[in-house]
């Protein structure tokens, strides 16, 4: 069986905003609220709506519930002086890989994920980056990800 994989629309706002939350609410100590759902739609409603912009989703449908999503997977490219290993300096990002509960274990995440690196493939960028789970990480693995030494800190504005 094949799995049909698309782009994103913003008529799928929404639902993308849904399985964010999937996400969301998996990840240890994570904040169950949904009240930033209101404001983030239009934002990701206008996103969605750029043919050529620097945001991207895609997904697939569920096959059981009209209207609804069973993945998705999002990622954007950035621009950062290039060096030696990336002169264009475009990177890619993975965030908001997510599968419906009903519909996980059918390959979806990984179609989604094939989708997302074509796209970054397609418009030059030479590294992709995300932060993997425990349970997602052979995934990535997988698709040829590996895991990176670097530290990362955050400063919250």
């Amino acid at each position: 069986m094949t799995t049909s994989v698309r782009r994103a629309t913003p008529k799928d706002a929404e639902e993308v905003l849904r399985l964010r939350q999937v996400m969301i609410d998996s990840m240890a100590r994570s904040d169950p609220s949904t009240a930033w759902h209101a404001e983030s739609l239009p934002v990701l409603r206008g996103r969605l709506s750029e043919p050529d912009g620097a945001f991207v989703a895609f997904v697939v449908d569920h096959p059981e519930r009209p209207g609804a999503l069973a993945a998705l997977v999002a990622g954007s490219l950035e621009y950062r002086i290039g060096g030696a290993r990336n002169p264009r300096g475009t990177d890619g990002y993975v965030f908001s890989v997510a599968t419906d509960p009903d519909a996980r274990r059918r390959g979806y995440a990984r179609v989604c994920m094939e989708a997302l690196l074509e796209w970054f493939r397609e418009r030059g960028a030479r590294r992709v980056r995300l932060t993997a789970s425990a349970q997602a990480e052979p995934l990535y693995v997988a698709l040829g990800f590996r895991p990176k030494p670097d530290p990362l800190l955050e400063l919250t504005l």
